[in-house]
């Protein structure tokens, strides 16, 4: 019994997005560089099939080249590796294919840097009271030597 298997035909408008996300570049930035509106570029990624120079001004939008879409591999593993880390920041890594992604732990507690904040902004604060109190005694040593 034979079988044959029928390539996936080439969704363009999902590669756009792919891209685009893995760039960590939205919708409204290429719209804005386009001259479009943000729905325009969703309708775009929603098209299987994407005409050349539309193609070229979005790769050109996004600062990578309308072969590096069309070339792009519809990957569940690299899409999810995005989906879960977040957008890959080394455009020729991720063009080339040779992107590594790190897991990324925090090292710190927020609260604590909350905290931190919180407490440089009350030193602050009380160092420009000082500085106020000092500038009002000096105007009132001028305001008496003038009476």
């Amino acid at each position: 019994m034979e079988s044959t298997t029928h390539p996936r035909p080439v969704h363009l408008g999902r590669k756009v997005m792919q891209m685009r996300e893995l760039l960590g570049i939205s919708q409204e930035t290429v719209a804005e560089q386009l001259g479009i509106s943000q729905q325009a570029i969703s309708k775009i990624e929603q098209k299987e099939e994407v005409d050349d120079t539309t193609l070229d001004r979005i790769a050109k939008a996004m600062g990578i080249s309308a072969e590096a879409i069309k070339n792009l591999q519809e990957n569940a593993t690299v899409y999810n590796v995005v989906a879960n880390h977040g957008p890959l920041s080394d455009h020729a890594s991720v063009l080339s294919g040779q992107a590594s992604v790190q897991n990324y732990q925090c090292t710190f507690n927020p609260i604590e840097k909350w905290v931190e904040a919180i407490e440089e902004n009350k030193k602050l604060y009380e160092a420009l009271l000082k500085e106020k109190d000092e500038k009002v005694a000096l105007l009132e040593k001028v305001l008496d030597k003038l009476k």
